[in-house]
């Protein structure tokens, strides 16, 4: 009776185990309505990338030098595989037969009769297919040597690391209370040498500017213009002194004298 208890145990927990999983369901019996169509699975032996590589593989697998193709013998083998893909797959056969119907055309050329200096002059039927043979067999042989060649994410893995976040420990200073005071007082001193104070600038009088400019030109003499003006004063001083020879002009009190164009001015005040 021990004896029997492991087997049943055993194939309880078979029984108990899911058939499948379903989006993360588990499915514990097989569904009755579950439709399998026939063409579910296929199962491709020979795999071929174009009707060149077709050509290429009939030719491998005979070791037929490809200088000399037994153009009827290749035909024979090359349609019975375009029957073979009608038959199974209809849409892959379309470009294999512009390939059926030039290698037709080759075997008829070869057949037909020709004299000797015909054939002389034309080229060998077979040598454009061979060419396009010769091509596509050296691109197809520089494809598989850069297939074997380590890729990244395939053959390779990169690893990646993230690296630790680093928490760099900041070291507080010693500081005595006598370095703090004298600090302290350092502050101190420097705040009162930064005390703000205002400054009021004195206002200038046209009026009193125009008695300044009278009695420059008492003399009766000519002044230069530009000798009127203080730069100590400031724009503000040389726009009062401006306004004030204007109301001086204004009142004919001066004159004022060009001798030619962009030359010097002078100032000299009127005769009473």
């Amino acid at each position: 009776m021990s004896a029997e208890e492991p087997v049943d145990s055993q194939a309880q927990a078979q029984l108990e185990q899911p058939f499948a999983m379903v989006y993360g369901q588990a499915v514990m019996e097989m569904p009755l309505d579950l439709y399998i169509p026939p063409d579910a699975l296929e199962v491709f032996l020979e795999a071929f990338e174009g009707p060149l590589d077709l050509l290429l593989y009939l030719i491998r697998k005979q070791n037929i030098n490809i200088l000399d193709i037994p153009v009827a013998e290749i035909t024979r083998q090359y349609m019975g595989y375009v029957e073979l893909m009608q038959s199974v797959r209809l849409e892959l056969a379309a470009e294999y037969l512009v390939m059926a119907a030039m290698l037709a055309e080759i075997k008829s050329r070869m057949l037909l009769p020709r004299a000797e200096t015909i054939a002389d002059e034309e080229d060998d039927p077979r040598a454009e297919l061979i060419r396009r043979l010769q091509q596509y067999e050296r691109f197809k042989a520089a494809a598989e040597g850069i297939d074997g060649l380590s890729r990244v994410g395939r053959d390779v893995v990169v690893p990646k690391l993230d690296a630790p976040q680093a928490r760099a420990r900041k070291l507080l200073p010693d500081v005595s209370l006598e370095e703090l005071l004298m600090s302290m007082a350092e502050v101190l001193r420097r705040g009162d040498m930064f005390e703000s104070h205002q400054v009021s600038r004195e206002a200038l009088s046209t009026r009193e500017r125009m008695s300044d400019v009278l009695e420059r030109l008492k003399g009766g003499g000519f002044v230069p213009f530009v000798e009127l003006f203080t730069a100590e004063e400031g724009r503000l001083g040389v726009v009062v002194t401006f306004m004030a020879v204007l109301e001086l002009v204004k009142e004919s009190l001066v004159e004022l004298v060009q001798n030619e164009p962009f030359a010097a001015i002078h100032v000299r005040a009127r005769a009473e």
